[in-house]
Order: C-alpha cells, then structure tokens, then sequence
C-alpha cells in the first residue's frame, strides 16, 4: 500500500477555453490534515472535484487511496463536503442525516452530530439553520460511514472563533485514526493548523511543505508573510 492518499501527476483542467489548473503534481500522506490554501479563483474548488473524480480533466492523472480519482469502488471511501451545504431545506437535521445514512448503508447519526455540535438542533428543520450551521450540517454528512479520505471545501466559513477551533481538534483527531483531510480556505490563519499545506496561485502549485518548512525556505516565521515570499520570487 503507498503512503500517500492522493496524487497528482501533471494535472490539467480546462473551462471554457481557459486552463484552471496548469500541470498540477503533488503528493498527500495518508493520516494527515493538508490545507489547501490561495486566493479566490486560484482553482482550490476545481482541484478538489478532479479529486473526488467529479471534475473532466484535460491532461495527467489522479490517483485516491490507490485508484483512478472517479473509480467506483472509490464512492464509499470518500466524505465530501462542498461550499454550498448538499443538505435538504425541507428535512430536519436528524432526518437529513438519516437519509444519506441509508444511502450509504453505514453511519452514526448520533455520534457526527456530536462532532459537529449540532445535537441540540437534531429536530430543527434544515432551512431554518443559520448559514454556519447548514455548513456544519453538511460537514455531517460528509462524516457518515468513516470515510478514509474527506475532502472539505472552506468547511470554516461563517463559523465562529470557538466552534472553527473545535472543528480543527475534530480533524486532527480523525487524522490520528488514519483519516485523509483535504481542506481548502483562503484564511491564511489556518494555515498553522495544517501538517502540510498546498498553495495554489494562478492555478500552479506555489508551494508543497510542511509550515515549518515553508519558514526555513522563505525566512519568514509568519505563514502569510511566507506565502507573499513565494509570491513574488515567482513573479
């Protein structure tokens, strides 16, 4: 079995005519929290559908967990969850999760709604929940059935300083039974939180390393002030 959960061998995406990702290569460690990280319209949300297998590519390859990315036998090992929340307005939330449980075949609605902190809202109906919650509640679904690899796309907007916390100990805390976290934010703050990052800037890998050594590469201890290293050493 390889040691890394993902890899991307010379990756191309092309939309509209225009080249979203260019030649794209990386390798993520299985067990680990990765950050994706970079501006809006870097391509984060792009790389993570040619990931998931969602996403037509132009060029290169993807492998997950040891398969093509879009390989059936990839669907129950996979926990995606997407910047706008894949939950139903009209069911409440235990019910929503129940739902995708089924589909899955597999899951603890009880114990994802704890690690989201949302079991007080179990019997509240979808459509009522804040922008944040429906976040998390879909953060949920993508939980069911211990996936081997989640695949997060800004799972920490619109959350407060305390439950973004929390949500950072639950990663880690799945990271450490064996989990693969894919987590993309254009918050330069959570990068510390990261056992590796990935930043992506006009749709090319900038950067591939741990945060202590993207610090010993640039000189600089402030991550964001590294990122703008790189930034202008490649322009």
């Amino acid at each position: 079995m390889t040691n890394s959960a993902v890899t991307a061998t010379a990756l191309r995406v092309a939309r509209g005519g225009r080249e979203v990702l260019r030649d794209v290569g990386f390798a993520i460690p299985r067990g680990s929290v990765t950050g994706l990280l970079g501006p809006s319209g870097c391509g984060k949300t792009t790389l993570l559908r040619a990931v998931v297998g969602v996403q037509a590519i132009t060029g290169g390859a993807v492998e997950v967990l040891g398969r093509p990315a879009g390989h059936t036998a990839l669907r129950h090992k996979i926990g995606y969850a997407t910047q706008n929340p894949a939950v139903y307005a009209d069911l409440t939330v235990a019910e929503c999760l129940r739902y995708f449980a089924a589909v899955l075949g597999a899951g603890d609605v009880d114990q994802v709604l704890r690690d989201v902190d949302l079991l007080d809202h179990a019997d509240h109906l979808v459509g009522t929940l804040s922008g944040g919650q429906r976040g998390r509640a879909s953060l949920a679904v993508a939980l069911l059935g211990s996936p081997e690899l989640l695949v997060l796309d800004e799972p920490t907007v619109g959350l407060d300083p305390v439950l973004r916390e929390d949500l950072w100990t639950l990663f880690h805390r799945l990271a450490a039974t064996g989990t693969t976290l894919i987590v993309s934010s254009h918050v330069m703050d959570e990068a510390a939180r990261c056992d590796r990052l990935l930043f992506l800037r006009d749709g090319r890998v900038l950067a591939d390393d741990t945060p202590a050594g993207l610090r010993a590469e640039t000189g600089e201890q402030d991550l964001e002030q590294a990122f703008l290293h790189l930034v202008r050493s490649a322009a």
